[in-house]
């Protein structure tokens, strides 16, 4: 037999698909053969019945096509085969009117949130999401939860669908005159998920610090995972002891898997499972994390207002005013000198600032803790997966799973996608989630109603296509954005902990030289960012896990990229996975993988330009040159940079503050912002340089 056709019909009614072939779909040629799941298509020339097995020679093979469908990653397959090596007389129109019918029939859909009303929660969605409800009934604040993971979405849709007239949070105030008001904080933070770590770090300072959360602080709608060199960071900033960095760690793994679906990948496609030990082999206990950061913060005189809901702010030259609202009882104001965004996706800041393309691409991502109910054969909690796919391209998606053992026998498992921002597909998350409680056992064998489920974990993870290292804005006047409000974060990885946390000095560090000097302008703190040009060059990595809405591609087409490149990378030492998945690819190791890709899979090649399209691909060789010049400045004049800095440090910084500040910032993209990776010992020279008098304190 021969496969001539494999398509993935974007429903999850299989029946219904099946139905619609066997009795309403009319073939121009041939007759139809009902099967158990399709049917056969005999051509008129062999109407009579092959009666024995000797019938099947190479000039007898039967003149019928067979066509079947199957339901997996809840949507639906349809394959076609033909008996012997020779196309049969109008096979092809045959089948071009098969994918075209089918392509009307079952066409994209992408369902929108039921509005709740004056009902609850579980009653609005329980028609439209029936699995999503039951199981978050089992969670310890599932309602809570599900009603967060409800508003997360409506609130990202309304960014997606009005980004030429976001809402308006940010103010200028007119300049008038008037005696200068002293501000109560030095910095006033939105957002307690990565805003307090940072905020944490620059209390340790000595700035006043006012950190704003919407939630109860210390409650986590994502688990983190790391490495220990990353985690390093932490203490070497001395926000973290030793003792207590241990302290949080939940649980070390010995190996990590990579492995994407190659079922229908040709042989030269398909890829062993890729090792990598020390990718996010770390689980942290995030809640026992925030409540450390928070308690840092208030111990060097830092204030937290959780339950507190960011309204607008108004900039005026000498400081800000922040208008928030106490969800519990009323509105409330706060002024400081500096207001640092960290509020993630959700962020209206983000939108205001970068008008209609606020972000270019998001990974809706859902999951949950299970605390048990696995059979021991299933997973052993020694090993996590980082990145694995069981299926092709699912409704529109390359869905992609991770699993993370936790504290004890716990588990985190994720389902994401990568995903091009869309008005008409925003990227939804209750899909998600409906998907992740259906296809939890394709995934990884279980009983759903014998798990144990402990939290549930959700977000969009957003990401921004740079052209250069000031293609986003990132501040405003007295406004900065860290986290992912900036979304500068890692295509592959996608998480802004895992980019804040590898970029904690150098934003530390830049941002305490902005305040010590007062360069609060937008000029000035629009280079304090943790863009990297190496990273930037790999978004055509993620652009080819994406399907472009309304697009129909070969189901297998993502799988056979993703298992193309990390094929290439289990030939080659762990280091080399290691360096690219954490974001340290230099820029002779990124030329000679991709050039190994291109050889291996000359097609590649055409794929990407087909997703991409020539404006991106022209945006991308803007990146790829940006990422050379830096490459070659970086071999230059890292080795004797930094040490000229710190030697003109105290001639420079007095006299020219805002030349010593973009120099440092400078000093930073060719070492951090290439990726390379610094102890703190290596890097003395840039971090004594802004922080020489650390233990002052500051007014």
């Amino acid at each position: 037999m021969r496969e001539l056709v494999y398509i993935e019909i974007p429903t999850p009614d299989t029946a219904d698909v099946r139905s619609w072939l066997q009795t309403e779909w009319v073939p121009e040629v041939g007759e139809k053969i009902i099967t158990s799941e399709g049917l056969r298509l005999r051509m008129p020339q062999n109407l009579s019945p092959v009666t024995s097995t000797s019938d099947f020679s190479a000039d007898k093979m039967p003149s019928e096509l067979s066509a079947f469908v199957w339901s997996v990653q809840r949507t639906t397959y349809l394959k076609v085969f033909r008996w012997g090596d020779r196309a049969l007389p109008h096979e092809k129109q045959i089948l071009q009117y098969l994918t075209a019918e089918l392509r009307v029939r079952f066409p994209h859909h992408y369902p929108e949130p039921p509005e709740i009303g004056d009902k609850s929660i579980f009653e609005a969605l329980a028609p439209n999401y029936p699995l999503t409800v039951k199981y978050f009934q089992k969670f310890p604040q599932g309602e809570y939860d599900l009603t967060r993971a409800y508003w997360w979405e409506k609130r990202w849709r309304e960014g997606v669908r009005n980004p030429q007239q976001p809402q308006q949070v940010i103010f200028k105030k007119v300049p008038i005159h008037q005696k200068p008001l002293i501000p109560t904080y030095d910095l006033i933070y939105i957002g307690g998920a990565l805003g307090v770590i940072h905020a944490a770090v620059m209390a340790q300072l000595g700035y006043k610090v006012l950190l704003i959360e919407r939630l109860p602080f210390g409650r986590m709608n994502r688990e983190w995972n790391i490495s220990r060199a990353e985690l390093q960071s932490l203490i070497n900033l001395g926000l973290l002891t030793p003792a207590e960095c241990e302290s949080i760690i939940a649980r070390e793994y010995k190996d990590g898997f990579n492995k994407f679906f190659d079922g229908n990948n040709p042989d030269h496609l398909k890829a062993p499972v890729l090792h990598t030990p020390t990718v996010l082999n770390v689980a942290l206990d995030a809640e026992k994390l925030l409540q450390m950061c928070g308690e840092k913060l208030q111990a060097a005189g830092g204030e937290i207002w959780d339950e507190t809901e960011f309204l607008n702010a108004v900039i005026a030259d000498t400081h800000l005013t922040v208008k928030v609202k106490h969800l519990p009882t009323r509105e409330r104001e706060a002024t400081g000198r500096l207001l640092v965004d960290a509020m993630g996706t959700a962020s209206p800041i983000a939108w205001q600032l970068n008008g209609g393309r606020a972000f270019d691409s998001v990974c809706p991502t859902v999951g949950a803790v299970i605390s048990d109910g696995f059979d021991p054969e299933v997973w052993d909690s020694q090993y996590g997966d980082v990145l694995n796919s069981h299926g092709d391209i699912s409704r529109g998606r390359q869905l992609i799973w991770e699993l993370f053992p936790g504290t004890g026998e716990d588990i985190a498992i994720y389902l994401f996608h990568y995903h091009q921002v869309n008005t008409a597909n925003p990227g939804s998350l209750l899909e998600m989630y409906e998907d992740f409680f259906t296809i939890l056992p394709e995934y990884r064998r279980c009983d759903l109603d014998k798990l144990v489920w402990k939290k549930a974990t959700f977000g969009y993870i957003p990401g921004h296509f740079s052209s250069s290292s000031r293609d986003r804005t990132v501040a405003f006047d007295r406004l900065i954005a860290i986290g992912d409000a900036a979304s500068l974060q890692s295509p592959l990885v996608f998480t802004g902990f895992g980019s804040l946390v590898r970029n904690l000095e150098r934003l530390s560090t830049l941002l305490d030289t902005a305040l010590k000097h007062d360069l609060l302008k937008f000029q000035h703190l629009n280079q304090i960012r943790a863009y990297q040009s190496n990273v930037a060059v790999t978004w055509l990595f993620s652009k080819g896990m994406m399907v472009p809405t309304g697009r129909f591609l070969p189901p297998q087409r993502i799988n056979s990229m993703l298992n193309t490149f990390f094929g290439l990378l289990t030939d080659e030492p762990l280091e080399v996975a290691d360096t690219f998945i954490k974001d340290r690819v230099d820029w002779l190791t990124f030329n000679r993988l991709a050039l190994k890709a291109a050889r291996k899979n000359p097609a590649q090649v055409l794929w990407i330009w087909d997703l991409a399209g020539p404006k991106d691909i022209w945006r991308w060789l803007g990146n790829y040159i940006n990422f050379g010049f830096f490459a070659l400045f970086s071999a230059l004049l890292s080795s004797w940079f930094p040490g000229f800095l710190h030697q003109i440090q105290s001639w420079l910084e007095p006299r020219y503050p805002a030349l010593w500040l973009k120099l440092l910032a400078y000093n930073y993209e060719l070492t951090a912002g290439m990726g390379h990776s610094q102890t703190y010992q290596q890097q003395h020279t840039s971090r004594d340089i802004a922080l020489s008098q650390r233990s002052e304190v500051r007014s």
